[in-house]
């Protein structure tokens, strides 16, 4: 065992630094070491322990933690939509169209061609929220759809297991079922509210006074796996139990700490998990079947673009609706369990299952290079998009203008100020919501990155009065002001806002003169105050 340890340790090492030379994501390297390691110790079957899953599956519900600290009880009310809406209709015309093309047209035996569409219907959690919450897109539009159709796949997970128990056991009363399902549901959400409500800050409040990292550690480990230990005993999934609990954690002060002590124990035990995906990749299968592995690969993956797609499209521009559905071509990983309980129960023939899974893991690996080339794509597909409409508000004679790179709450105050003494304005704005929001308003406005000298000299950068500098990202904010620096003509042109001095160093280092700190105009305000009242 400890030789299997190490030298799979060894591998993950080795593959994650080649493929972060790529700038691949880990999780690929994590797979292939599963694949790697399940060969080279014959440990194919080892995957179907079920010590091992319940391991793996940790990783899943630390992810779903994490997220609940992100999305206070009041967010997800505003997701509702997004959720039971988007999210149910995802779910109930993935399996519809699966079937009847799996039933009607493939002349799949019916029990088999509905096990297939229940696993084809669900996307990965683990895959892209993890990449969503690494590059800070899981805040964007399209992070935000994804995230509820995914949550609302989450909870589907408790009626799929309903389902399957009913089809491998006809002897059971379905209402009694229900009925127990309901009250479960009932009893989880209102106690996990009443510790929330009246236990959840007290407890911290004496915790932290220990002044113990060790126990604050132990806390969240606590409540995070005692919190979906309470709802798998009530019949629910892990997974849903830790996202609950992250949601009550969010509404306390302790959340941004909760999440730091978290992370390491989630990463790790996700690294397990897509290992164990890994491990379930049968080359005899993928050799035999590999025509078919392709064809259905490619049709499962259309087929779920084209439905999140015309769902997504009904309230959205097509570029939000063209990245939510790309994010969610995957087979997800629950799909995985629904076919072994499937294959248990003898629902599912062995060679279906075993021609699904190796789709399942490919459509997985593919999917961080999809996540990774979202911008592109889009960019490919939806390029006339901005720029038919950025033509309509100025010429490219425009001169004596004043540029604002980065057009939110700060951006937007300038502008106001600035036609109020009817002084000329573009805006630049890379989020497609914030530039849709502002075009509809009659502003001048441009779409397209910043960072990029076309965009700039678009805006006829060298022609204009001054240029402000206004974007939160400080990594984005250096590459915008470096590129600034090397388009204008005149460096004292640049006004740039950022948040602390220590931006300040780092932007002053590039030859900007003109900075203005918001934390030290701030200090300053609320100190006049102080002294004046």
């Amino acid at each position: 065992m400890l030789s299997i340890i190490v030298s799979t340790l060894f591998v993950s090492l080795l593959l994650n630094v080649i493929l972060k030379k790529f700038n691949l994501p880990t999780l690929i390297g994590y797979i292939f070491t599963g694949t790697i390691i399940a060969y080279s110790f014959n440990l194919h079957e080892a995957v179907h322990n079920h010590e091992l899953k319940e391991i793996a599956e940790f990783g899943v519900v630390f992810l779903m933690f994490t997220i609940g600290l992100e999305f206070s009880i009041e967010h997800l009310k505003r997701m509702k939509y997004e959720v039971f809406v988007v999210g149910s209709l995802q779910i109930f015309l993935s399996v519809s169209v699966v079937y009847v093309l799996s039933y009607y047209v493939l002349s799949i035996e019916q029990m088999t061609a509905f096990i297939i569409s229940l696993a084809v219907a669900l996307s990965s959690t683990a895959i892209v929220l993890k990449t969503f919450n690494e590059t800070g897109e899981i805040s964007r539009r399209y992070g935000q759809r994804s995230l509820g159709i995914l949550i609302m796949q989450d909870i589907a997970v408790i009626p799929i297991l309903l389902i399957i128990g009913f089809m491998s056991n006809r002897s059971d009363d379905i209402s009694s079922v229900l009925l127990g399902m309901l009250l479960s549901a009932i009893f989880l959400l209102t106690l996990l509210w009443f510790i929330g409500k009246y236990l959840l800050e007290p407890f911290f409040t004496q915790i932290v006074k220990t002044n113990s990292d060790e126990l604050f550690v132990t806390t969240i480990l606590f409540l995070a796996i005692g919190a979906s230990y309470i709802a798998h005993v009530l019949g629910f999934s892990y997974s849903l139990g830790a996202f609950i609990a992250g949601m009550l954690i969010a509404e306390t002060k302790f959340k941004h700490q909760a999440e730091a002590d978290l992370t390491p124990f989630r990463d790790l035990l996700l690294g397990i998990f897509f290992i164990t995906v890994g491990m379930q990749i049968d080359f005899v299968i993928v050799f035999s079947y590999l025509h078919i592995i392709v064809v259905f690969l490619v049709a499962i993956m259309l087929l779920k673009f084209m439905i999140i797609f015309l769902l997504i499209k009904i309230n959205e521009n097509r570029r939000t609706a063209l990245k939510t559905a790309l994010s969610l071509v995957q087979v997800g990983e629950f799909s995985l369990a629904l076919l072994e309980l499937a294959k248990t129960n003898e629902l599912i023939g062995s060679s279906y299952s075993q021609v699904m899974i190796v789709i399942i893991v490919l459509s997985m690996i593919l999917t961080p290079i999809i996540l990774k080339n979202l911008t592109f794509v889009s960019d490919f597909f939806c390029k006339n998009e901005g720029q038919i409409l950025n033509s309509e508000f100025f010429s490219e004679d425009i001169k004596d203008h004043t540029i604002i790179l980065g057009f939110g709450e700060f951006g937007q105050n300038v502008a106001q100020t600035l036609k109020a003494h009817e002084e000329p304005y573009i805006a630049i704005e890379n989020n497609i919501d914030s530039f849709y929001k502002s075009h509809k308003s009659a502003q001048p406005i441009i779409f397209g990155n910043a960072a990029k000298k076309e965009v700039l000299k678009g805006a006829n950068l060298n022609a204009a009065k001054k240029v402000i500098v206004a974007v939160n990202n400080q990594k984005k904010l250096y590459h915008i002001c470096d590129t600034v620096l090397k388009t204008i003509d005149n460096s004292n042109k640049i006004i740039v806002k950022v948040h602390s001095n220590r931006e300040k160093e780092i932007i002053a280092n590039l030859g900007i003169a003109n900075i203005v700190v918001e934390n030290d105009l701030a200090s300053e305000e609320i100190s006049r105050f102080v002294i004046e009242n």
